[in-house]
C-alpha cells in the first residue's frame, strides 16, 4: 500500500541501470560501467583533512536547519564572485546533496496542476519531482544538431505554468547554454512571470565554452533559485552536501521544509565544503583537464566506430546517436548482455533521447579505450 503521491514517482532510471551492472559485478563479470554520474577522482586531500579535524574537535552535533554560518557566506561570497549574483549568506540554504535542493525547491514552489517546463532530454529526477509535488511537467523539445538548445520555448507555456528548469552544463547531453539562449528562457520568464530553477551543478566541468548564470541577468535576481553543491567539482558525491540560494520568501519555504524533514546537512562535512570554496582550486583544474582528454578519446573512438556524437561542452557524458543500430533501447540492452557495458539509454531522459545513449565517461582512459572496443566489436 503506497500513497498516490508516491505512486506518480518512478524508480530512478540511472540508478536502475547501475544496479543491473551491479548484479553482472557480484556474478563475477567484468562490466565496464559508463553509467553513474560520479567522478572517480578522490576528494582532494585539504577537503578531507578540514572535515576530519572538524570532526576530531567536536563538530559532530546538529546544526542551524540552513547550515553553518561561516560556510553559508563562503557560498554567498562564492557566487558573487564567480556568478554574478547579489546574493546573502541569509539567502543561502546548505542541503544534504543538491537533489535534495532540488526536491525541496519543487515541494514549496508547485502546486496540484500546475506546470514545470523541462527541456528535453533532462536528467531524470527533474520530471519525478515535479510528479511528486503535484505538477506536471511539459517537455520543450531541443535541437541536438546545435548543443541541444531549446527550441520554441514560448509555445509551450500556459496559464498553469510555473517554473522553468535550466540545467547547464546540462546532464544528460553536455550541452552548454550561450548568453542569446539563456536571455531567451529569461524573457519568457519575466514576460510571464515565471520562477526559474537554475541547477548548475556542472559549472565547473565545462570545456570550450563559458559557464552563465541565468540568475545574474537583467530582472532576474529575484526570481531565479539556483542549486549548486560540491559533488561534481570537488568529487565530493558521497558527502552529500549542496546548496540553494532563493530569493528571502522562497528561501522561508525551502527552510520550512528541510528544518521538518532532514533537519540540516552534516556538521563536520560542512566544514569540508569551506575549505572546498576557499582552499586551492587545482585538483579541480586537474580533474577537468583529464576529463578533457577522456572526452576527446571518447568521443573520436565512437565516430570511428560508426556511432555519431558531438563533443559535449560540459559535463562527463556524452550523449551519443545509435537510431543506425536500433535506438536507445536495444542498444542499451545489446551492450550490457553482449559486450558487458553498461550505459544508459536516452529514453530515460525524454521523448527526445530514444536514439541516443548517455555515456558517463568518469572512468580511466585504460576502461574507456576497452570499452570502446567492446562496442565496436558488437556494433560494427
Amino acid at each position: 500500500m503506497v500513497s498516490t503521491r508516491l505512486a506518480r514517482m518512478q524508480e530512478s532510471a540511472t540508478i536502475k541501470a547501475a544496479n543491473k551492472a551491479s548484479e553482472m559485478l557480484k556474478q563475477g563479470i567484468d562490466v565496464i560501467n559508463f553509467n553513474l554520474g560520479e567522478p572517480d577522482f578522490d576528494t582532494p586531500e585539504h577537503i578531507c583533512a578540514a572535515a576530519a579535524n572538524a570532526m576530531y574537535r567536536g563538530e559532530t552535533h546538529y546544526t542551524p536547519a540552513a547550515g553553518i554560518q561561516e560556510l553559508r557566506e563562503a557560498i554567498a561570497e562564492k557566487l558573487r564572485v564567480e556568478n554574478g549574483l547579489e546574493t546573502k549568506a541569509s539567502n543561502v540554504l546548505v542541503t544534504p546533496g543538491a537533489k535534495q535542493a532540488i526536491f525541496s525547491v519543487m515541494m514549496s514552489v508547485l502546486g496540484d496542476g500546475e506546470e514545470a517546463i523541462l527541456f528535453d532530454p533532462a536528467w531524470v529526477s527533474y520530471e519525478a519531482c515535479i510528479h511528486f509535488a503535484g505538477a506536471e511537467p511539459v517537455w520543450v523539445p531541443t535541437d541536438p544538431e546545435n548543443g541541444f538548445e531549446p527550441c520554441d520555448i514560448g509555445e509551450y507555456i500556459t496559464d498553469r505554468t510555473r517554473m522553468i528548469v535550466v540545467n547547464s552544463p546540462c546532464n544528460p547531453t553536455g550541452g552548454v547554454y550561450n548568453k542569446q539562449t539563456l536571455k531567451c528562457i529569461a524573457d519568457y520568464a519575466i514576460d510571464h512571470d515565471l520562477l526559474v530553477l537554475s541547477d548548475e551543478i556542472y559549472e565547473k566541468i565545462i570545456y570550450e565554452k563559458q559557464h552563465i548564470s541565468i540568475g545574474s541577468m537583467d530582472g532576474m535576481q529575484d526570481r531565479t533559485i539556483t542549486v549548486n553543491g560540491f559533488s561534481k567539482a570537488y568529487a565530493m558525491t558521497g558527502w552529500r552536501l549542496g546548496y540553494v540560494s532563493a530569493a528571502p520568501d522562497i528561501f522561508k519555504g525551502l527552510l520550512k521544509i528541510q528544518s521538518n524533514s532532514v533537519s540540516s546537512a552534516t556538521s563536520f562535512v560542512q566544514y569540508g565544503g569551506i575549505a572546498a570554496l576557499e582552499g586551492t582550486q587545482q585538483p579541480v583544474y586537474d580533474m577537468v583537464k583529464e576529463f578533457r582528454n577522456r572526452r576527446d578519446i571518447l568521443v573520436a573512438g565512437l565516430n570511428s566506430i560508426g556511432i555519431k556524437c558531438h563533443k559535449p561542452a560540459g559535463t562527463f557524458y556524452v550523449f551519443a546517436n545509435v537510431a543506425e543500430y536500433g535506438g536507445g533501447d536495444k542498444v542499451t540492452d545489446i551492450l550490457l548482455n553482449e559486450a558487458h557495458v553498461s550505459v544508459t539509454q536516452g529514453s530515460s531522459f525524454g521523448y527526445s533521447g530514444r536514439d541516443f545513449i548517455r555515456i558517463s565517461y568518469a572512468t580511466s582512459q585504460q576502461r574507456i579505450l576497452e570499452g570502446l572496443e567492446r562496442i565496436g566489436d558488437v556494433l560494427s
